[in-house]
Parts: C-alpha cells; sequence; structure tokens
C-alpha cells in the first residue's frame, strides 16, 4: 500500500475523467504538485489547468518524466505509452480508487453512496445536506452539481462524501466508515459474469463497513436484501413500515412532482417536497435522508435541503422551451431500469406527447441487455435511436441501434420508432414534426444532449 505523503510530483493519466480529475483536483488542494495527460481537451481539462494543474493532451511517455507516483483511471489500459515509460523506471502506479480510499481514511466520516442507479443524485443531496447543516463535507460527485460549481468542492470538515462506483470491483478499494446500497441490477457485463457475480461484490462491499460503521440500505431490492439479511444492525429504508425509515403519503403536484412523509421508528419526521421528478427520486432522498439522519443532522435542515435540490447535471436536466412550445429534457440515464424511471416520471409533467431520443451506451450493454432494451420505452410515444455510443469500446460485436430499433418495432409493432444515423438528422426531424406541448428527452451517457442544443438553438 502507498502512502501519499512519500510523494510530491503525482501525475493522473485518464485526468479529464469526471472521477480522476476530482482526485487531481483534491490532491492539488493539498499542496501536492500535480500535472496529468487525457486524449482531448475537454471543459474539465481547461477547469484543472485554471487550478494551476500541468495538462498535456495526448498520451506520451515523456508525460511521466518528472513523477514520483502515477495515479491512473479505470480506462487506461496496460499498453498506455505512460504506463510502459512508468514501470521502465519503477514509478509506482496507483488507481484512482485505491488512492480515492487512501484520501477518506483521513476522514473522520467518510460516506460512500453505491449502487446500479442514482448514486450522483443521492450523493449531491447528502453532500448539500451536509453543507447547508455548516460541516464544510469535501465532496466527490459523479456530475456536475450547480451548487458547488463542479463535481468537487474541498472542505475543511471531517466529512468525505464519494459515490462508490462497482465497476470493476473499484469500490473494494475504498473505506467508507457509512454506507449507503441504493440497488442492484445487471450492469457493467463487459467485466461483471452475471448478476451473481454482481452480487457478490456488493456483498464484500457490505461486509467491508467497519464495527463502529453504518450501513444503510433499501430493503426492497432483491438482491440488497440477500446481501444484507445476515449482516446484523443495517438500517434500512423503503415503503415497509418494518424499515427503520418508511415512506408515506405520497402525492404528486401539478407539475408532477413528488412529496411524502419520511417516518423513522414510527416517529413522522416531516414533509418532503422534491424538486425533481420520479418515485426512483423519493427513493434516493429517503436514502439521502436516513444517511443524514444518522449523523445527527436535524430532520428540518434535511428536509429544507431535499425541498430546495434542483438536481445535477444531466439528471431530468430542463434545456428549455423551443419558439413553437416543445419542452426539452436531458437525462443521463442508458440502464434499461434508469429508462423507464425516467420516462415514468415524465408521465407525471403535463404534456402532449413524450418522445424519447436515446443513444444506446456501448456495445457490450447493448448487446447484453439488449431484450431489456426492447422492452424499456413503453412511456415513449416516440422514440428516436441514434447510433451507439462506442466510449471505451470497438465493435467487435457488430451490433447497431438500427437492429435495436428493429426489434423494438417487432415487439411493439404499434410504437412509433425510427433510426437516424446522425443528430443532424435526429434534429431536423424533432423541429419539423414536434408540436406545442411536445416533452423531448434526449437520453443517455454519451453526447445525445448536442441534440437537444441544436433544436432549442434553431
Amino acid at each position: 500500500m502507498i502512502n501519499l505523503s512519500d510523494y510530491k510530483n503525482i501525475h493522473c493519466i485518464g485526468i479529464g475523467g469526471i472521477g480522476l480529475s476530482a482526485i487531481a483536483e483534491i490532491l492539488a488542494a493539498r499542496g501536492y504538485e500535480v500535472s496529468g495527460s487525457d486524449m482531448k481537451q475537454s471543459e474539465i481539462t481547461d477547469h484543472l489547468e485554471k487550478k494551476g494543474i500541468k495538462i498535456h493532451i495526448g498520451h506520451r511517455a515523456e508525460n511521466v518524466e518528472h513523477a514520483d507516483l502515477i495515479i491512473y483511471s479505470a480506462a487506461i489500459a496496460e499498453e498506455n505509452p505512460e504506463i510502459i515509460r512508468a514501470r521502465e523506471k519503477h514509478i509506482p502506479l496507483a488507481g484512482r480508487a485505491e488512492v480515492l480510499g487512501l484520501l477518506m481514511d483521513e476522514f473522520k466520516n467518510s460516506i460512500a453512496i453505491s449502487g446500479t442507479h442514482g448514486k450522483t443524485t443521492t450523493t449531491s443531496m447528502v453532500s448539500l445536506i451536509l453543507e447547508h447543516a455548516k460541516l464544510e463535507p469535501t465532496i466527490l460527485v459523479g456530475g456536475n452539481l450547480a451548487e458547488i460549481g463542479g463535481n468537487v468542492k474541498v472542505g475543511r470538515g471531517p466529512y468525505f462524501v464519494t459515490e462508490a462506483c462497482e465497476y470493476r470491483d473499484s469500490f473494494l478499494e475504498l473505506r467508507p466508515k457509512i454506507e449507503v446500497i441504493l440497488n442492484i441490477d445487471s450492469d457493467h457485463l463487459d467485466y461483471f459474469k452475471d448478476i451473481d457475480h454482481i452480487v457478490k461484490s456488493f456483498e464484500k462491499f457490505a461486509k467491508a463497513v467497519p464495527e463502529d460503521g453504518k450501513l444503510i440500505a433499501y430493503d426492497a431490492n432483491p438482491f440488497v436484501n440477500k446481501i444484507i439479511k445476515d449482516i446484523p444492525g443495517v438500517i434500512t429504508y423503503g415503503y415497509n413500515r418494518n424499515c427503520a425509515y418508511y415512506i408515506t403519503n405520497v402525492t404528486f403536484d401539478e407539475n408532477g412532482m413528488p412529496g411524502f412523509d419520511v417516518n423513522y421508528d414510527g416517529e413522522d419526521l416531516g414533509t418532503v417536497k422534491l424538486r425533481v421528478p420520479g418515485e426512483h427520486n423519493i427513493l434516493n432522498a429517503v436514502g439521502a435522508f436516513a444517511c443524514c439522519h444518522q449523523l445527527g443532522i436535524e430532520p428540518s435542515v434535511i428536509i429544507d435541503t431535499l425541498d430546495k435540490f434542483k438536481g445535477t447535471q444531466r439528471r431530468f436536466d430542463v434545456i428549455g422551451t423551443t419558439e413553437n412550445g416543445i419542452r426539452l429534457v436531458d437525462d443521463y440515464a442508458h440502464h434499461p431500469t434508469e429508462i423507464k424511471a425516467t420516462l415514468s416520471a415524465a408521465h407525471n409533467i403535463p404534456h402532449n406527447r413524450l418522445w424519447c431520443l436515446f443513444q444506446p451506451h456501448t456495445y457490450t450493454r447493448t448487446l447484453a441487455l439488449f431484450d431489456e432494451f426492447a422492452d424499456a420505452f413503453e412511456d415513449a410515444d416516440v422514440l428516436i435511436l441514434a447510433e451507439i455510443y462506442a466510449a471505451r469500446e470497438k465493435n467487435i460485436y457488430k451490433i447497431s441501434s438500427k437492429e435495436l430499433a428493429e426489434e423494438i418495432k417487432r415487439v411493439h409493432p404499434d410504437k412509433k420508432v425510427y433510426y437516424l444515423d446522425s443528430f443532424e438528422d435526429i434534429a431536423n426531424y424533432v423541429k419539423k414534426n414536434g408540436e406545442k406541448g411536445d416533452l423531448v428527452i434526449t437520453m443517455g451517457a454519451g453526447d445525445i444532449y448536442k441534440v437537444g442544443e441544436m433544436i432549442i438553438n434553431g
């Protein structure tokens, strides 16, 4: 195990990623000399340069010459020239998750939010509650949060809040005092063999909580229930009145936003009224409520923060309304479960027709969850598929969005389903065929948000 205090010059490979960029910023704030490389310039790399971090665009062996520690993201391959040069020079190498775990060790109250869905939203909720309670947390979120001006904030208090991503078992490197498990579902099947493999990883994560720590979990997810049944002292939440924290009196206002009461061991703690839609956000909010209440934060502070929470970037992000009255929303949903939840939430919002402009994310996910994707868009009146966003992958599977569109048409012959291979064609189709009162959601973890920008900007 490395000791961060033994190093001064730290180089980050893949620094433009949302996770490693946050680590780099925290290290720079602590006085380390930090540099990094990424394949392309971005808003993130520009932001880091303003923080005094040296950025190299492109991966080259010479970038690591002055480093005495290398940190790399999960997307970096062994054949990366900087990895190769570091090994030649015997420069220590550490994964992003390992370093995150080391940083967490330095805080009295370290909090990790895990789950296949909802991590960014729940982490943001917990972070802002701690902020409003004036506890000055250090925050690391997997998306941009307007209230902190990005995805990371270095605080002065003994609290550290982060997402705990299961991909490649990276969350097993973390050492939180408090864990929240939101849900478990099939995903990242380019790494995990199957759902049993995923469940076993979450079980290891759950059992890593120290004796003086806390494990908070959603009880109605069958896979979560399976791993917590033999762990003593788990703090549960959900709709079941046997949960420590349970939800009652759910309502939706005229704009489709939910309200509900939170109860703790039979005591009514108050009513939460959210500004983010969907039943999935009710559960995210109660998970955040339970976490912060266990830290001793007053229910009134928690409720006030949740009432004002407007969401994070690319989580049901309202883009605007066109001149002819088409409302545009952008959402990060890229898994069938998330798609269903987002479209269900949209149905509670007044609209004419509901459009979904979906960009599948990675070939492996599209292939592994092909049948689930075919049934995920029931609530959309019009569905347009863009081509698959490759991310870190090559299309060795010979799969495309056109095939998915054909399968959706086969399973749901009455649904309006289209495949258009360019963003320009998608934007033009919506502008030509959209009507006043239509709600259009650009959806996916890639760059489909650009279509919304094209529509709104004419």
